[in-house]
């Protein structure tokens, strides 16, 4: 939930703030450009919050400036530039600078939210690798980069400026610091600034001026450099450092490739005076050609299709960032991630969560190559941390929220211009991307392939730009963009030698997001859709430009006329049937994709995220298909539909509207009805269960869910984040709505899923918990959840957990409280003796138990006779198994006879053996049966023994009895109770 604190008194006060598309009231509006161009410095979707301070913003400025008591209770910044900023003066204006801009510069993107809190950027920075030496020619991915050679010197961000022997002193030095989307351009210029506040870099530097070119793109004014520089920092407004001597003056120019350059003396004049006004292009070419303010140096960064925007002979240093080019930057980075503010358990699970990630990167696995790119670094971390560290307290993200957050972090507000010229509106980036690579991705999933060739990739990549402004954009994109997507590998030779080179994209789930963004978007259109909304548009524009003028000559046109030109407006209302029948095949798509039987018994979707993140540990499995499975794609689609990620795709460029998600929900919905009535298997289960949470909708999911009255999830494992959306999902539905049965058994369930899954467990009638190792602190929630008024459990089996007799007065308070419940399965809990007399002792009390068994618990003559006793005091209970327990004969004698219900108390059922005296039992096959179910989990050679006991006891019984059918009845018992002890010796199980 988006927070932010008002100024007090609101007179002359404002609050901001960026989150999802939503802006607090400024002074004036047009300062929505200004607050775009600075995520492209400190990142996007944060929200900035002040005590009260009187704030300015005038039209046309690009920073807000700010005075008084300035964000006290702010994102944290660092102690070292408390420290410094705490030492400055007050009333220096260089010293002020500092102080804003540290404060400034501190704001993280909102989402650094999911990671537990909100970090400084000295404790999570990892600085990539930067190499000096002079650029080549573009490199364009698909023909591949050389890896940096010995050439180039590597240079920390301290060393930018270092000077070299043939530099002038009396000129400063002019650097380009260049690199692909992804790389961390921004993320170093942050990172510089806000060391240069603290004094521990570029201490030669007595002011440093970051400035926003997409800012500066969108001033269409001239202005002067002091008065640029003034009312973005007003403080800085009488500067002597800007008024003709700027030797210690460095400006940051960042992301020069959105600004329109020209060197030629035609074009732009020349100027040396900081006060005459000029266009902002003009002021950056005259600080770059030295003529204006010569002494002040200059960092440039930019990507590498606009290298050539600036001549070579205006730069003294090219220096390339080329990402995290060893694992242990990568390590380092993760670290800072997964291990910050991580204490006590938490701590030790993100250590071995780290040594997995680490292992898998020294594989030289795909995700090792993707993290290369400190984006993806990134990317990775938000993964891992949606998938181990579920908090409920916290607000949890949905999959496609975090890859759609991702992408507008690095193409946020990215526009490609249009072949007209730049007065021409162009097509988001995104967009774009959505259109060509997403077509390439959708293409490869409909194949089930996820490499191709570089033919493949071109053909998709630019197939409809034929002018030469469309060529020149595609290869930029191809140039800056298309390798932040597309990695080369290269595939093994059946010979051995070296193999073809394929692209494949840079992580697995990112081919599953584009494929679905291009589908959900309706980029998949048949000739007839194409050819019939252009049609549309036309005639129906044409159709409106009439309408005024047939009014005018109604009284002179005859009928036919008018008719005619109904008929023209007609085609909009037919290419809306159209585009309609268009949404539903999208919803067709979504549901096959989530019912396809090649997918089915697979591992769930989590766990194979899990996987492409951490590797399989162990062992490498069998595949169980020769075929991709691509099993996210649906997701994504459902994701994208959501509200949520629908606000976020608008901020990148992509509209989708309301009316096509309510056709394409309609749709889907008749599908999805009648598959979720067919019993899937537990992995499906969880995909279809994980999709309904990405959709994020209430209504939709309550409808669907409706219908289900059962939920087996056995030998799912369980995680926090499984639970969590089982939790979220199944809470959409009215609270009139109770499952029949679920089944957890052998989930890996925890005390934390069981307060999870609390409001689950209350709304069922059946819940099957067994196998999962829960202890005696997980009898103090089951006991809260059972004495619960809203409690519907019915039926709960609690076998073979290491429940122990510590946990037995927990149980036994909740059955005396307990008014649901009516069969309790305790089965191998390792209850024993002390166990059975606390139930014993507070059975009494129960009003609604019928059957409980405590098979199976090491439970002696005496202490099964005083329960049988507790039971027959009991009005409802009627039924208990102990049998496999520490019972000698007699004991199974006196059980069976007081069990028939002598003097004052009720008759029960007492299952304490396969026979009855010299009887077989009636309930022989239910106790055989409940025995069979378990042994995987039993110690077999205990099982062993009182299978051998059962035997003794049926030969004993058969050779007693003269009946010959008896005996027949008591040798094919025997045989089946032999076949299990055979079974058990061979270390099978049936």
């Amino acid at each position: 939930m988006l927070q932010c604190w008002r100024h007090v008194p609101r007179t002359g006060t404002q609050w901001i703030s960026r989150a999802g598309g939503h802006r607090g009231f400024l002074d004036t509006a047009r300062t929505s450009h200004t607050m775009k161009g600075m995520e492209r410095l400190f990142g996007s979707s944060r929200v900035y919050r002040a005590q009260p301070v009187k704030c300015e913003a005038r039209t046309g400025s690009s920073w807000l400036r700010y005075s008084g008591r300035l964000w006290e209770k702010c994102f944290p910044v660092c102690a070292s530039q408390n420290r410094h900023l705490a030492s400055s003066s007050p009333s220096d204006p260089v010293e002020i600078h500092k102080r804003k801009l540290a404060l400034w510069f501190s704001h993280l993107p909102n989402e650094e939210k999911q990671f537990g809190g909100l970090f400084s950027p000295d404790t999570m920075h990892v600085e990539p690798l930067i190499l000096e030496g002079p650029p080549g020619e573009n490199v364009n991915p698909l023909t591949g980069r050389e890896t940096p050679g010995s050439v180039h010197r590597s240079l920390t961000v301290g060393e930018l400026f270092d000077p070299d022997p043939g530099w002038d002193p009396e000129q400063g030095q002019n650097v380009v610091l260049y690199g692909a989307v992804g790389t961390g351009k921004s993320t170093l210029v942050r990172k510089l600034v806000l060391d240069w506040c603290s004094g521990s870099t570029l201490a030669q530097f007595e002011l440093v001026v970051p400035l926003s070119c997409e800012d500066l793109s969108l001033q269409s004014r001239p202005t002067s450099l002091q008065a640029l520089v003034g009312r973005m920092y007003r403080h800085l407004r009488h500067s002597d450092h800007l008024r003709g001597d700027g030797r210690d003056v460095l400006f940051i120019f960042n992301g020069m490739e959105k600004m329109r350059l020209n060197f030629s003396i035609a074009a732009t004049e020349l100027c040396s005076n900081p006060e005459e006004p000029l266009h902002p292009g003009a002021i950056a070419v005259n600080l770059l050609r030295k003529y204006l303010l010569p002494e002040a140096s200059i960092l440039v960064t930019t990507r590498p299709s606009a290298l050539d925007k600036i001549p070579s002979k205006y730069v003294d240093r090219y220096t390339e960032i080329c990402g995290f080019t060893n694992i242990e930057q990568q390590r380092a980075y993760f670290t800072s991630r997964l291990l910050q503010q991580a204490e006590g358990q938490s701590g030790r699970d993100s250590r071995e969560l780290l040594e997995m990630l680490y292992l898998n990167l020294q594989r030289e696995s795909q995700i090792a190559a993707a993290c290369f790119l400190p984006s993806y670094c990134w990317l990775t971390c938000a993964t891992l941390h949606f998938l181990h560290f579920t908090d409920v307290r916290a607000p949890i993200r949905t999959l496609t929220g975090i890859y759609t957050s991702f992408l507008r972090l690095n193409f946020g507000g990215e526009i490609l211009e249009a072949a007209g010229g730049p007065n021409q509106q162009g097509i988001s980036l995104m967009h774009y991307v959505a259109k060509t690579v997403g077509k390439l991705a959708y293409e490869g999933i409909t194949c089930k392939r996820t490499s191709f060739t570089k033919e493949e990739v071109m053909e998709k990549i630019g197939e409809e730009d034929d002018s030469d402004e469309e060529l020149r954009q595609l290869d930029v994109f191809r140039t800056d963009v298309l390798g932040f997507f597309l990695a080369r590998c290269v595939q093994s030779s059946p010979a051995g030698g070296m193999g073809e080179i394929r692209y494949v994209f840079t992580v697995p789930a990112m081919q599953e997001y584009l494929a679905a963004l291009y589908v959900v978007l309706g980029e998949k259109k048949t000739v007839l859709e194409k050819l019939g909304k252009g049609a549309s548009e036309v005639i129906g524009q044409a159709s409106d430009d009439l309408t005024m003028l047939l009014n005018v000559l109604s009284k002179f046109l005859p009928l036919r006329v008018f008719a005619f030109f109904n008929l023209l407006k007609m085609f909009p209302r037919l290419y809306s049937r159209i585009s309609g029948h268009s949404n539903g095949k999208i919803g067709k798509t979504m549901a096959s994709e989530m019912f396809k039987t090649e997918d089915q018994f697979n591992e769930d979707v989590l766990d194979q995220v899990e996987q492409s993140v951490l590797g399989v540990q162990g062992p490498a499995p069998l595949e169980r298909q020769e075929q991709e499975s691509f099993e996210l794609f649906p997701i994504f689609m459902g994701g994208l539909l959501s509200h949520g990620n629908r606000v976020l795709l608008d901020q990148l460029g992509i509209s989708i509207r309301t009316t096509a998600v309510v056709q394409i929900t309609r749709t889907l919905k008749r599908h999805l009805l009648g598959n979720s009535q067919k019993q899937m298997p537990p992995e499906e289960l969880v995909d279809f269960l994980f999709f309904l949470y990405e959709f994020q909708n209430q209504r939709f999911t309550a409808e669907v869910l409706g219908f289900l009255s059962a939920l087996n999830l056995s030998r799912v494992r369980m995680t926090p984040l499984k639970c969590f959306v089982l939790a979220a999902v199944l809470a959409c539905t009215p609270p009139r709505h109770v499952l029949e049965s679920l089944d957890l058994s052998s989930c890996s369930l925890t005390c934390e899923s069981l307060d999870t899954l609390r409001p689950v467990l209350l709304r069922c009638k059946t819940v099957n918990l067994q196998c999962n190792n829960l202890g005696p602190e997980a009898c103090d929630h089951l006991r809260s959840l059972l004495i619960d008024s809203a409690c519907a459990v019915q039926s709960l089996h609690l076998c073979d957990n290491p429940l122990s007799e510590s946990s037995a007065r927990s149980l036994s308070e909740a059955l005396s409280e307990s008014r649901s419940l009516r069969h309790l399965s305790l089965m191998n809990t390792d209850l024993g003796d002390g166990g059975a007399r606390e139930l014993a002792s507070r059975l009494g009390g129960n009003q609604g138990l019928e059957e409980i068994n405590m098979a199976y618990n090491s439970i002696g003559d005496n202490a099964a006779l005083q329960l049988l006793d507790a039971c027959r005091a009991n009005p409802t209970l009627n039924t208990i198994h102990l049998y496999l327990n520490e019972l000698s004969e007699s004991g199974k004698h006196s059980l069976h006879s007081r069990g028939l219900g002598h003097g004052e108390s009720g008759r029960v059922k007492v299952l304490a053996s396969i026979t009855q005296g010299d009887e077989l039992s009636e309930d022989w096959e239910l106790i055989l049966n409940n025995i069979r179910s378990h042994t995987t989990s039993w110690n077999r050679q205990r099982v062993r023994e009182n299978l051998q006991r059962f035997l003794q006891e049926l030969k004993g019984a058969r050779q007693q009895n003269r009946s010959v059918g008896k005996k027949l009845s008591f040798w094919r018992v025997q045989r089946q109770v032999a076949e299990e002890i055979r079974k058990l010796e061979k270390g099978t199980s049936s």
